[in-house]
Order: C-alpha cells, then structure tokens, then sequence
C-alpha cells in the first residue's frame, strides 16, 4: 500500500481516536536556484496508544518527516494535526506549548543539557508547563527512579554512561505524560545490550502511561516489536507486512 489513506481510516475505526495526523504532506528544500525534494503527498495517522516503526534508507527522510510530525519543521505542503489542533493555524508559542503538554521527544544524541543534573534535566518540562518546583521535582524524581536512575538524581550528564543519559532522556520525554512519543534512532548509539535495555524501558513506560510512540530506527528487530511498520522510500511510505519486515 503505497498510500496511507485506507490505513488511516482503519487505524481510526480501530483505536476511535488519533493524537498526530498527517495529511498531504510534502518537504522541498531549497539552496538558491537547488530544490531537493524530500517525499510528497504523505498521509499518516497515529492512534491513540499505538507503537508505530518508520525504516528506510540513510537519507530517505525519515527525520524529517518525524521533525514535521512534532512541529520542530513546516512542511512545504500539507498538513499536521497534533491532539485535534492544527499545527500551521497556531502561533510559534502556541506550537511549543503543544510541543511541551502533548508531545515527548527522544534523540539518537541524548541533548541533556551538560550544566544541570539528571533530576533538573527531567524537572524542566514540567516547569515550562506552569508546575511549581516541588510538583516538577516529585515528578521528575518518580520516573527517574522508575528508569533506575534514583541514584543518579545530582548526576550531571557528563558523570553518567550512554545508557544511563539516554534513560534520563527517556524519562524527561515522559514527564508531561505525552499523548505521544517521537524517538530518532533513540537507540542508535548505544551498544546492543544498552540499546535493548532503553528500548524494553521505552515500550514498559509508554504502555504504562498509555501513549502512543512513532520510532525512526534502522533496527528491523526492533521495529518488528511494535504494532505497525511503516518503510520510507523513494518518497513514499508504505505499510509492510510482518514477512517484509
């Protein structure tokens, strides 16, 4: 299936709900008189709770198209709709508060910031929602603890290993309780026992706090433990079937 359109409807009809949508969506950029197109006419739904993989080559987009999906990009064309809003029809402030209560973000590159502790790396979200600092260090220090980092609270992130700065990164992700999470290659820097750990944690937490996550990975064995996997190519995206993957 080369288009998404019937997917997205029996995604919805499934689930009855859907936290990102993405419709017609299209990436061009553009260096002077270069335009190098990305993928067009894309159509995406992701439904409530569900785990969603995107492979596809080096290249193929798939950051881009997961940049898009949380607002961090405009897309050329098309349309995102993240929790019911559109994300063009809002302001910049309004798209990061958005960003902030509805969304979580993992990296392949931790993007702790160096000069703060593990605790107040996970508190800051919580902050630039409005929670007070005691709310925001109640919070932050639960999920630390549930990543097995209740040690590591006063850690910078330089006095951590790869595995436990990405658990602190996925514990930040989570702190808001996100309808959904977006993870670039989350673990794609760490060794193959540390990624499975983050990975194993990854799923545990989002099936706790029941939210949906969209995974770029080169992985096929991981994607493969999650409830669709969709393939990028050539600019278009389509759904495989469980022997493709």
């Amino acid at each position: 299936m080369s288009d998404l359109r019937d997917l997205e409807t029996r995604t919805m009809r499934k689930n009855g709900q859907e936290v990102i949508r993405a419709e017609g969506l299209s990436m061009t950029y553009q260096e002077g008189k270069l335009r190098t197109p990305v993928f067009a006419g894309l159509n995406l739904s992701v439904a409530a709770h569900e785990t969603v993989a995107v492979l596809g080559a080096s290249g193929a987009g798939k950051s881009t198209l997961l940049h898009l999906l949380g607002g961090l990009d405009t897309p050329t064309a098309g349309e995102v709709f993240v929790a019911g809003q559109k994300m063009s029809a809002l302001s910049d402030a309004e798209r990061g508060r958005l960003r902030n209560q509805a969304l979580g973000f993992v990296y392949q590159f931790h993007h702790l910031l160096p000069e703060f502790t593990a605790l107040e790396n996970v508190m800051l979200p919580v902050l630039l929602a409005g929670a007070d600092v005691g709310d925001a260090g109640k919070r932050a220090r639960a999920l630390l603890e549930a990543v097995g980092l209740g040690h590591r609270l006063e850690h910078k992130p330089g006095e951590l290993s790869g595995g436990e700065r990405q658990r602190a990164a996925v514990a930040r992700a989570l702190v808001n309780k996100p309808a959904c999470v977006l993870g670039d290659e989350p673990t794609g820097n760490l060794d193959e026992k540390t990624a499975e750990t983050v990975f194993e944690l990854m799923l545990a937490l989002n099936r706790e706090q029941g939210t949906s996550l969209v995974l770029v990975t080169h992985d096929r064995r991981l994607a493969r433990r999650l409830d669709r996997v969709l393939e990028l190519h050539e600019g278009r995206l389509r759904e495989l079937a469980p022997d493709e993957v």
